[in-house]
């Protein structure tokens, strides 16, 4: 039986991870048999909150427990994401045309040697490395690339409360146009919201690979 919380518009549940240090790095995982980096993520099974499911895939996916993080904050609402046709498995039922996701900002309050991979039967990843807050963008598989612009727009100024980093010269330049005129004019709260209605307003196919 498929646990998986699938909604009636085809969006799975699920949560993703964003691990900090102390000097504002989070950390990229490297995906078994795969050059792809990403975060920790995973679905959410019925009945199961979202802080839970946190706490169970940050143990599964790379070796913490609730006591070797803090959670310094979280996403208000889901970002959402639609998979490109290619990733859409047809014959699944029910249906998953997507990703709800709910993100939390956690800072390790431990040493790097506790992070492991060996904690579940199929590890999803075998390596990892700290990065520059906004690198993960640029990193992470094309159609994922907005879901992680908003994510750590949103969460950014829990680790960094007297300005973020300013956005990288690699981003795309209408993505840093507003990113720079929202914050400019309104804060965190509705530069999330503004931010999200941009990207959320573009075709997929416009975004670079």
């Amino acid at each position: 039986m498929n646990n998986d919380h699938i909604d009636t518009e085809g969006f799975r549940a699920n949560v993703g991870i964003i691990l900090s240090n102390d000097e504002g790095k989070v950390m990229l995982a490297g995906r078994v048999g795969s050059k792809g980096w990403q975060f920790p993520q995973g679905g959410m099974l019925h009945g199961e909150s979202a802080e839970k499911a946190m706490y169970r895939e940050l143990h599964e996916e790379v070796g913490l427990l609730e006591t070797d993080v803090a959670v310094l904050g979280a996403t208000d609402d889901w970002i959402r994401y639609r998979l490109p046709d290619r990733f859409v498995r047809r014959d699944s039922e029910p249906l998953c045309i997507g990703q709800k996701q709910r993100w939390f900002l956690l800072r390790l309050l431990g040493s790097d040697s506790q992070l492991r991979f060996d904690c579940s039967e199929t590890p999803e990843f075998d390596r990892w490395r700290w990065v520059d807050f906004w690198r993960p963008v640029n990193e992470v598989i094309y159609f994922k690339r907005r879901v992680y612009a908003l994510a750590l727009h949103e969460l950014g100024p829990h680790l960094y409360p007297d300005g973020m980093p300013p956005p990288p010269r690699w981003w795309p330049k209408r993505w840093r146009i507003v990113f720079e005129k929202d914050r400019e004019k309104a804060g965190v709260a509705h530069s999330q919201t503004r931010l999200e209605r941009f990207h959320n307003s573009q075709d997929d196919n416009s975004q670079e690979e």
